[in-house]
């Protein structure tokens, strides 16, 4: 009778089964990733190696471990194989093709961000991606249909209103460009790159030229009105192209060859 009595109090519904310690530890592997204690989770995942852990759980964790990291090249392999077992995770689509983007291989990239925004638990992030892939093949419907849904989702992510900005900056739509960098720019005032694509944006649609930042660089301020005269010969403004790239050149204590050559390019043009 006791061992009976036992019996169905270790059945009893609302008893917590405990995990087993291998998945304990695998799983605080898994939490240390998503927290970017990027060592820890690689020490954590090593000794589960070590002590025989071996299967479709470490290798996920060692391709999440990959694609935290930043080594997309390592992470893209590693999110595939796990695809033959599991497609039906849409993480696993989006952050394999955010990774093969990453690598600007859009052979990959495109379907799996295709597959990924498929779900209806799709990110930001799958959404965004992919409209980052559709502006590589100026594939304009697409890009603009993803950073819309990719806004929708995150209203507040800077991220997504400067690759919407850059995506429209780089099809001549400049008043729109501006006023999503501006969006942009009033989430995030740290960034550089949505800085220099605003500057980019308020330069197209302005008579002016940049004007040099306190303590800015001959170089770095030749960079910019390289770009500002880039910026101006797409929209068929020869005289402020001229005036960019001419500056661009006179500024730099050495000869400034990329913007000289654009400076020839256009004098040829006229």
């Amino acid at each position: 009778m006791i061992l009976l009595a036992a019996a169905i109090a270790a059945a009893t519904p609302g008893t917590p089964a405990q995990a087993p310690p291998q998945a304990q530890s695998l799983n605080e592997a898994a939490h240390a990733i998503e927290a970017g204690r990027l060592q820890q989770a690689r020490i954590m995942i090593g000794n589960a190696v070590r002590a025989g852990e071996r299967g479709p759980a470490i290798d996920r964790l060692l391709a999440d471990l990959a694609y935290t990291s930043g080594d997309y090249a390592k992470a893209l392999p590693a999110y595939l194989q796990a695809l033959v077992g599991h497609s039906g995770d849409a993480l696993l689509y989006e952050r394999a093709g955010i990774a093969a983007l990453h690598m600007r291989d859009m052979t990959q990239a495109v379907p799996l961000l295709d597959r990924a925004t498929k779900f209806p638990t799709t990110t930001w992030r799958a959404w965004n991606a992919r409209g980052a892939a559709a502006d590589f093949r100026s594939d304009w419907a697409v890009a603009d249909e993803s950073y819309a849904k990719a806004a929708e989702l995150a209203p507040q992510r800077a991220e997504v209103f400067n690759n919407m900005g850059w995506s429209l900056l780089v099809r001549g739509r400049w008043q729109d460009a501006l006023t999503a960098l501006e969006r942009a720019w009033a989430l995030d005032r740290k960034s550089e790159r949505i800085a220099h694509n605003l500057e980019l944006a308020r330069a197209a649609v302005s008579q002016d030229l940049p004007q040099r930042r306190p303590g800015e660089s001959d170089e770095d301020w030749a960079a910019r009105l390289n770009d500002a005269g880039m910026i101006a010969k797409v929209r068929g403004d020869t005289k402020k192209a001229t005036a960019a790239f001419a500056q661009a050149v006179e500024i730099r204590s050495q000869y400034y060859e990329r913007a000289a050559n654009n400076l020839a390019q256009v004098e040829r043009a006229r």
